[in-house]
């Protein structure tokens, strides 16, 4: 075991991923097909090696933030179809025909400016046509009486010439809720968008690729998968919602472990960390773990939080610091310095998630897995065997591979 300088690390298992593509397969309308939501490193997975595997399964299409994102799965040697959810300034265009990526148009004054930048350039490039119903976020609005005004604007954008229009999607609101409430919400948002794909082909406007579920619209909702759904945070094992639990069967893609640095026994009365939030009110046996706040793990957990040492569970006590955080292991026995620390795992038959540490802060488990910082390296892990490592900070001093976005890759 690569003890990473004794810090921490997360280790994902590709075998879950793949464990939790074919789940999500089984519930899929036959012939329709697949985008993985890769953005933000593979919701802190790393995109790399996460779509390497998505590609060995066969998935169809990658869908991602930004330009920057794009650019790093095709040097990383990602060939298939990717679409650019956010902005791309029109200065870029360039890099869009170049790498051959597909850009979502979201209002007529951006695909105007955009489509100036192709003309100038001499390139075309691929669109998707993004419709907002219900998010107030990016896309053509068509309630409150801007369906018609929309559905202009959406003919205009696909008859530029610089343009291939090939698809057209929105995003759901609140697909992860199963209450009475948000179901019928979703079921209108998902009528309005057929109504407007079939006003626009009355007019002889037509998409090869509808989509609009994400991972709780996929399992949700078998009946509005129509040629395509884009799931995310349901290829990494964890459900988008309470409500989604158990819908299919996920395992989760991720752990994360620590180790302990120092173990001290501190007197009854004795504080411990910033601003004395806590008090020992026994004596204690405090050990030093090698992670904090830098590294994802949030202050907001301060006192509240558990992990787990050597199959038990112990109480982080005191604020969580930049780098360090205590725990309460007194009922522990033979603790001692190096010892793994589980942060998000099982050991002993116990286990913690990050649904769990969500719940704690009041965040959810998608913010969790993304907010896992840079200095934790990534460990992938297939078959039981540890076949590569990403490491985003320590460059040197490995043999490996460095790619063009800085990324460091090792082959264990």
């Amino acid at each position: 075991m690569i003890d990473y300088l004794r810090r921490s690390w997360a280790v994902v298992n590709l075998n879950n991923v793949a464990h939790n593509f074919t789940a999500l397969k089984r519930v899929l309308t036959p012939g329709c097909k697949v985008m993985a939501a890769v953005k933000a490193d593979a919701y802190g997975h790393g995109d790399k090696y996460i779509a390497d595997q998505l590609v060995r399964l066969g998935v169809d299409w990658f869908g991602v933030s930004n330009l920057e994102e794009a650019l790093s799965l095709r040097e990383q040697g990602i060939y298939h179809p990717i679409l650019i959810f956010g902005v791309t300034p029109p200065e870029n265009v360039r890099q869009l025909n170049e790498y051959n990526l597909t850009q979502s148009i979201y209002s007529l004054p951006y695909a105007r400016e955009l489509h100036a930048a192709a003309q100038a350039a001499g390139v075309g490039i691929q669109v998707h046509i993004k419709i907002d119903m219900g998010m107030s976020r990016l896309g053509f609005v068509l309630d409150n009486g801007f369906a018609e005004i929309s559905a202009g604007e959406i003919k205009e954008v696909c008859r530029m010439p610089r343009f291939q229009a090939q698809g057209i999607f929105t995003h759901f609101a609140c697909a992860d809720e199963r209450n009475d409430d948000s179901m019928a919400y979703t079921r209108g948002q998902y009528r309005k968008f057929c109504a407007l794909i079939a006003r626009l082909e009355q007019e002889g406007v037509t998409f090869s690729i509808r989509h609009c579920c994400n991972s709780a619209g996929a399992i949700g909702y078998p009946d509005m998968h129509m040629d395509m759904v884009r799931p995310g945070i349901v290829l990494y094992g964890l459900s988008p919602s309470d409500d989604c639990a158990g819908m299919i069967d996920l395992k989760p893609a991720m752990e994360l472990y620590s180790c302990v640095s120092m173990v001290k026994e501190i007197a009854d009365g004795t504080p411990v960390s910033y601003g004395r939030c806590y008090t020992a009110h026994r004596k204690t046996k405090v050990a030093t773990v090698a992670i904090g706040y830098a590294d994802g793990y949030e202050r907001e957990l301060t006192n509240k939080a558990r992990m787990l040492v050597r199959g038990q569970y112990a109480n982080v006590i005191g604020r969580v610091c930049m780098d360090q955080l205590m725990l309460d292991v007194t009922h522990i026995d033979g603790v001692a310095a190096g010892d793994v620390v589980t942060i998000v795992g099982e050991d002993g038959g116990r286990r913690l998630t990050f649904d769990e540490m969500a719940a704690l802060s009041g965040s959810i488990n998608y913010e969790k897995v993304c907010l896992i910082g840079k200095r934790v390296p990534r460990i992938y892990r297939q078959d039981g065997k540890d076949i590569g490592v990403v490491d985003y900070i320590r460059h040197y001093g490995v043999k490996g591979k460095q790619s063009a976005n800085g990324l460091y890759s090792q082959t264990v």
